[in-house]
């Protein structure tokens, strides 16, 4: 078959058949997801515990854990983390990048052979524990932030791009007087929006997502991240009572509750993607492939 001659029409039938398996296998658990965590008591019990269609809406299981419980907590302390970690991140990696990006800095190879150390030496577990016990981190919100703030990827992705721009503009720059400062502040960041918002998103969903280092360094179950409790109400399934709720009264389905836990955690995720999604193709091949 030569390159420009059209596919048959048995081949793009089968096309067809296999990319609506791949998104029913992707959209139909969604939506059960969604589903079982607006049904009635009537309906999950029906159904099994897994509700594909509701027969009708109810907003008991989200009411529950939205009202000033533990997913309350957990939600508000996801936000935080996630928020200020990516803005402590993004500013990291930017100055990082920027600085092993200019040759003729001052120390510029023995700072890039100690920033690509961790690529072939990941420190384990208990150093990892000890380091964040010896500073006083422990059962703090920084033990969540501070041990990842830089990811040493996205500063090579970063480092590369920045390597890309042209050297005309920063050098005129630098003949009107300009610092590093403000030609990182005036030039260089106005003209890397696209990756930035790559590199934000990275670090965003990374902090979302994290319940590892919850695990280990969080003993107050009060200052749990959203992900925690996802794991353990959800995938340990153990069961929310009512004084962890924080609703009064009779509690909706237990699997109406986990599902309602579910999206609560995928929700913010989906509304961010959309408006990184223009940037993201640009901004991560520009960043890698150029390097």
């Amino acid at each position: 078959m030569s390159a420009l001659e059209k596919p048959s029409v048995l081949a793009r039938a089968v096309k067809a058949v296999v990319l609506t398996v791949c998104c029913a296998a992707v959209v139909v658990p969604f939506v059960g997801i969604v589903s079982t965590s607006l049904a009635t008591r009537e309906d999950v019990t029906n159904a099994g515990g897994f509700v594909l269609i509701p027969r009708s809406l109810n907003f008991d299981a989200y009411q529950a854990i939205l009202s000033g419980g533990v997913v309350t907590r957990a939600v508000l302390v996801s936000l935080f983390v996630t928020v200020v970690g990516t803005l402590l991140s993004l500013t990291a990696t930017t100055l990082l990048a920027y600085g092993l990006s200019r040759r003729g800095t001052v120390l510029h190879r023995p700072f890039l052979l100690l920033v690509l150390m961790p690529l072939l030496f990941t420190p384990g577990i208990i150093p990892s524990y000890l380091i964040v016990k010896n500073l006083g981190l422990l059962d703090s919100y920084w033990s969540l932030i501070l041990p990842v703030l830089v990811n040493v990827f996205n500063v090579i992705v970063l480092r590369a791009f920045f390597m890309e721009l042209p050297g005309e503009i920063i050098d005129s720059a630098r003949v009107d007087g300009a610092g590093d400062g403000l030609i990182l502040w005036r030039i260089v960041l106005p003209m890397s929006k696209a990756v930035l918002a790559v590199i934000a998103l990275f670090y965003a969903v990374a902090y979302w997502n994290s319940f590892f280092s919850a695990l280990l360094y969080l003993n107050d179950t009060a200052k749990w991240p959203l992900q925690l409790v996802l794991r353990t109400y959800v995938v340990n399934q153990s069961q929310l009572g009512v004084d962890q709720l924080g609703a009064g009264g009779e509690l909706p389905p237990a699997e109406a509750v986990q599902m309602a836990i579910l999206v609560l955690s995928i929700v913010p995720v989906l509304l961010v993607y959309p408006f990184v999604q223009r940037h993201f193709t640009k901004g991560v091949l520009i960043g890698a492939v150029k390097g």
